[in-house]
């Protein structure tokens, strides 16, 4: 799972750390915070591709952090799974309504943790865990870094590339150009707004096949999708 971000929430810091080590050597670019205030500070200015957020921490509640991060329309995407020492089911299914995407209780093993996270992230970013996603007729092999669309192999920049498979894990969801920049360029990236555009034409440029719609589409005022056609 190389260079998924995780944003560890956790405040034994026993379990942290060992959580932290375990990850990191999955590959995870992992951030820790024992905090539920940091927490959201941190998925503010960089948001991860996967939450682990205990439910009973410092400041915030974990339960509450869940739900304001579901709030926010950056974040509302990003998986969630909730660690607690809570075992009633109330509690369980509180934890599921208010937005988490899978919950485990307190005992567990690390192992158990490292799949379940695993299995969250093929479905949500498949790209990340090496398996190829097709979003209408374009398929992209993140492995062998490959796009081909109507069978035809695409010649396609390193950045154009980023680009195609960021909007290729989230078919259909408008980004704007701030998120576009931030996910692809990164958060301290000092490029303007407007480079966003001239990549994406150039992308649609590579992209393109006679004969075939543009896939991606342009909200006004909004930003940009990619469309199955």
């Amino acid at each position: 799972m190389s260079g998924a971000k995780l944003l560890l929430v956790e405040d034994d810091p026993a379990l942290s750390e060992l959580l932290e080590y375990r990850f990191q050597n999955e590959g995870y670019d992992v951030r820790v915070t024992p905090d539920g205030d940091d927490a959201l500070i941190l998925a503010s200015e960089d948001t991860p591709d996967l939450v682990i957020l205990d439910w009973m921490i410092e400041g915030t509640s974990g339960i509450e952090v869940c739900r304001r991060l579901r709030r926010d329309k950056t974040t509302a995407h990003v998986p969630i799974i909730m660690l607690t020492a809570r075992e009633a089911e109330d509690d369980r299914i509180r934890g599921l309504e208010t937005g988490a995407d899978d919950y485990l209780t307190k005992p567990f093993s690390p192992r158990e943790l490292l799949a379940r996270v695993a299995a969250v992230m093929r479905r949500v970013r498949p790209a990340l865990a090496g398996e190829m996603i097709a979003v209408g007729d374009i398929t992209l092999d993140p492995v062998a870094h490959k796009v081909t669309r109507k069978g035809q192999d695409l010649q396609i920049g390193p950045t154009e590339y980023r680009l195609l498979q960021y909007l290729m894990e989230s078919p259909g969801r408008v980004f704007s150009r701030g998120q576009l920049l931030d996910n692809v360029w990164g958060t301290g990236s000092d490029i303007e707004l407007r480079t966003v555009d001239v990549h994406i034409r150039r992308l649609r440029k590579a992209i393109a096949v006679e004969g075939v719609e543009d896939p991606i589409r342009t909200v006004r005022s909004a930003g940009y999708s990619l469309e199955a056609v």
